[in-house]
């Protein structure tokens, strides 16, 4: 996969979405709607910036063979999960979804933790 067009396109997206929450929804949500907005935003923002870092360490991989990274699409993959199932959460959750739906986001939370500690496991492992 292309993790620096797929970070690349997240980041779009944060900033969207962002703007979206500031500028349209602000009058439109409870400040606890907002509040879920602007956690989604925040840790979208972070982990699309990690993806990026992916991207280029698999790109330097690409070119260093002897760099220790065979694992990180994994990672970045985790990440990626991550970002659709907790920010998506999030979001959905601010917009009306039933409250219910929250009860995922720990998931999407976990899919972070677990890409961060595969990726560590990958470029210690050799």
């Amino acid at each position: 996969m292309n993790w620096l067009a797929i970070a690349a396109l997240n980041l779009a997206l944060a900033v969207g979405t962002g703007a979206f929450g500031a500028h349209g929804l602000k009058a439109r949500l409870s400040p606890e709607q907002l509040g879920w907005w602007q956690t989604a935003v925040e840790y979208h923002f972070w982990h699309a910036l990690g993806l990026l870092a992916i991207g280029v360490l698999l790109r330097a991989g690409a070119a260093l063979p002897s760099l220790p990274v065979a694992g990180a699409g994994a990672s970045a993959l985790w990440l990626q999960t991550g970002i659709v199932v907790f920010c998506g959460s999030l979001y959905a959750m601010a917009l009306g979804a039933p409250r219910w739906f929250g009860a995922i986001t720990p998931l999407g939370g976990l899919a972070f933790i677990i890409g961060w500690l595969w990726l560590a496991w990958s470029v210690t492992r050799g």
